[in-house]
């Protein structure tokens, strides 16, 4: 098996991109965070000590997405032409989805940087809110779609 990631000397290595053609790429990644209905009424009437729970986290998930290739060891640094955040609010389940899109032009994918936009985004909920309830549940992080590159299109089904 050829490793992408594992160099003739059996090193780690980052790959390669300077080859590839440039394109435009876009990743968009959701995921979800489950709450309290105490916490879920704190977060939607903005009573949260730590100030405004949204805001902060779509600001987050921005700089997640941006920082990406400082904690995911063989992501490419990257130039972002885009992040852009949505957020939908359950109020039966008292869930919060984020959604993040990222968009480039580039050698390489912004699939990692689509999720670790909502990765950070989704912690960020998670601190601002553990003081009222630490029992809530991060889930469903996911790629939803991707385009651009040699492996063209994706979409989750």
């Amino acid at each position: 098996m050829n490793l992408t990631h594992i160099n003739d000397n059996n090193n780690p290595t980052m790959v390669d991109v300077s080859q590839k053609d440039v394109t435009s790429r876009v990743a968009v990644a959701s995921g979800d965070i489950q709450l309290s209905k105490k916490s879920f009424e704190a977060l939607i009437n903005n009573n949260v000590k730590k100030g405004p729970v949204i805001d902060t986290a779509i600001i987050a998930a921005i700089m997640g997405a941006k920082k990406t290739s400082d904690f995911i060891p063989m992501c490419h640094p990257l130039f972002l032409s885009k992040v852009d955040c949505n957020i939908k609010k359950d109020y039966k389940t008292y869930t919060i989805t984020l959604e993040v899109s990222v968009k480039c032009e580039g050698k390489t994918g912004v699939e990692m940087e689509a999720l670790s936009g909502v990765s950070i985004g989704l912690l960020t909920i998670y601190d601002m809110l553990k003081a009222i309830d630490k029992n809530m549940t991060i889930s469903n992080i996911v790629l939803i779609s991707k385009s651009g590159g040699k492996s063209g299109e994706y979409r989750r089904l």
